[in-house]
């Protein structure tokens, strides 16, 4: 076998006081705790199968570098994508995160600019981005001390299929009633600033700093002349959903990785020269971008997003909240 090949990572439960004690129809496991996020490809995700099984994933980018993570990654030694399921009951903080200049200046690798495609959303369900038009920085900051912090808060309502990008310093957050799929810069920095009263560390002068009034963030505006399978593409990330029903031959630039996510059923992820991989619904593999070709196998259908850095420039995708239009800049 091969020193890289798609490898398959045990996901990390994260237990958060917004989550919920059913995970269905992602994992049938039961749980005691509330749980908002399963991480995939974080830096403590371990390897589950073949010569690397244990091993954390980011040792294993600081081990072969480029070789796994790709030449578009920002950092030869740190995987460039993180991708999550979040599992709302209940609202999240009010919270921001600051954009890649900011994030250094604070000693951080990078910001964090995310989007989240919608699985599963109960009627009613909203997020909220950025201000409602007109309010400012300093009146929201006056709304978080009079606790009525949400009133200032563009809601938007989401339902199944959605895909929402945030941009890195959009004040946002996320109510209940959802089953996402989060892709993001691998980055853990988020200014908390609000939090109904959890008793939670706020960061009120560190998120207001980082906080931009205009941003790209909305819902992701589809043209007739995109990809069938392209959710989403920005500078930071392109996501791809695909339902199969035949075996799916693709190939890896190396410019990234690929991340295979399953999203219901289950497939097989063959390699020349590597031993068959199988994941099921909540489970990611790793195509580390030296491995120039693989196919999956679907076991009967499989629904599945890929995630992968764009290989050129990119701009940021046209969105809207509510009717109107964002432009992509």
């Amino acid at each position: 076998m091969s020193d890289l090949y798609p490898f398959l990572l045990i996901p990390i439960f994260d237990e958060r006081p917004w989550g919920v004690f059913d995970l269905r129809p992602i994992y049938t496991r039961v749980i005691k705790e509330r749980i908002g996020e399963s991480w995939l490809t974080w830096e403590d995700n371990c390897i589950a199968n073949g010569p690397l099984s244990g091993q954390k994933l980011g040792d294993v980018a600081w081990q072969f570098g480029r070789v796994l993570v790709g030449h578009a990654a920002p950092y030869e030694d740190r995987f460039p994508l993180l991708v999550k399921f979040l599992f709302p009951g209940d609202k999240l903080s009010v919270q921001v995160h600051p954009d890649d200049e900011q994030a250094r200046k604070a000693g951080q690798p990078c910001g964090k600019t995310e989007c989240w495609y919608a699985l599963h959303a109960d009627p009613g369900a909203q997020v909220a981005l950025g201000l409602m038009p007109g309010a400012t920085v300093e009146q929201f900051r006056q709304a978080i001390v009079e606790t009525r912090a949400e009133e200032l808060l563009n809601w938007v309502n989401v339902q199944t299929g959605d895909t929402l990008y945030v941009a890195a310093g959009t004040v946002h957050t996320i109510g209940g009633g959802m089953v996402l799929v989060e892709t993001q810069q691998t980055s853990d920095i988020t200014y908390r600033l609000y939090d109904y009263g959890r008793g939670r560390e706020l960061h009120i002068d560190e998120g207001l700093a980082a906080t931009k009034l205009h941003t790209n963030a909305g819902k992701v505006v589809r043209h007739v002349d995109d990809p069938p399978n392209v959710l989403v593409r920005s500078p930071y990330f392109e996501v791809e959903k695909m339902d199969l029903r035949d075996v799916l031959h693709a190939e890896v630039s190396p410019a990234s990785p690929h991340v295979l996510v399953a999203v219901d059923g289950s497939g097989i992820v063959e390699s020349q020269g590597t031993e068959p991989i199988s994941f099921a619904t909540g489970e990611a593999v790793v195509v580390p971008a030296s491995v120039r070709k693989y196919s999956v196998r679907p076991q009967w259908e499989l629904t599945m997003m890929r995630m992968s850095l764009p290989s050129s420039a990119v701009i940021e995708p046209k969105t809207a909240l509510g009717d109107s239009l964002q432009k992509s800049t």
